[in-house]
């Protein structure tokens, strides 16, 4: 029996986790599915997304920096990809047409609540930073209908924007946007949805944003701390998590998606800690 392909493609793609994450599901599930990497060039990507679908390819996750020209490129749209501005999943529905979803919000959702117990509903929320990873999880974390959620940026205007775009799907939650150095009061939740940790570099954020009971989230992971994350629990944070459980649970979304088959993550998480 042959099995269906499937890939992540992104520039550069070789450090991508897709690939072992997606084997074991494939090994968990029992399903026939063979995933590899594919590095496409910058100026390149409708051609291997079209090349991929030409050869029999199943489905595509799409990484950085693809995820704006993967939304461009879909023919359907599902609604939380259309809210996201960006898509992380392509796929051909049974028509034969390229159709965009967005399972990011979802994932950072799925592991905040069900893997760390992470209450949302009526939490008060800081989400630092203004593009399109921040865009791809606002939808979801709304719909958990939080007291307040207040975007920071360090261009107060791309802030301001996100709130004008999903205001209408805000319902009750107070949503705002300020500067990096203007919140000066306790949070239940922080998180980090800016590129700094990569850098080691730090958004100017003041240290009383940082209760003793506030949960602090960095959208990057690391085989160390983080160094936002370090930075909050030396701030005195109650409890510290990366996006590792992230980037699980929006490939186990993914892969229900194409396969009809719900993967369970949490022996995946342990075992991506552990390698």
């Amino acid at each position: 029996m042959t099995n269906d392909l499937y890939a992540v493609v992104g520039n550069p793609v070789s450090h991508s986790k897709s690939p072992r994450i997606h084997s074991l599901f494939a090994s968990q599930t029992g399903e026939a599915v063979e995933y590899t990497a594919i590095q496409a060039p910058l100026d390149g990507f409708p051609g291997t997304v079209r090349q991929f679908f030409e050869r029999g390819g199943q489905g595509l996750n799409v990484t950085v920096p693809f995820k704006e020209d993967a939304w461009k490129l879909a023919e359907r749209r599902t609604e939380r990809a259309e809210k996201a501005g960006a898509a992380n999943t392509l796929y051909q529905d049974g028509a034969g047409v390229l159709t965009a979803d967005n399972t990011d919000g979802c994932g950072i959702v799925r592991d905040l609540v069900r893997n760390h117990g992470v209450r949302l509903e009526g939490a008060d929320i800081l989400v630092l930073g203004a593009g399109g990873a921040v865009r791809g999880v606002l939808g979801p974390l709304l719909a958990e209908r939080p007291a307040s959620l207040t975007i920071a940026n360090r261009t107060l205007a791309r802030a301001q924007a996100l709130v004008e775009l999903f205001a209408p799907v805000a319902g009750s939650t107070q949503l705002s946007a300020c500067a990096f150095d203007e919140p000066r009061e306790p949070y239940d939740l922080i998180i980090n949805g800016t590129s700094a940790s990569l850098q080691g570099d730090l958004p100017p954020l003041s240290p009383e944003v940082i209760g003793e009971k506030t949960v602090v989230y960095d959208m990057m992971y690391s085989l160390q701390t983080t160094t936002f994350n370090q930075w909050a629990l030396d701030q005195g944070a109650q409890t510290v998590y990366d996006g590792l459980g992230m980037l699980v649970e929006q490939a186990a979304e993914s892969f229900r998606i194409w396969r009809g088959v719900a993967p369970e993550t949490a022996p995946v998480i342990d075992e991506l800690r552990d390698d």
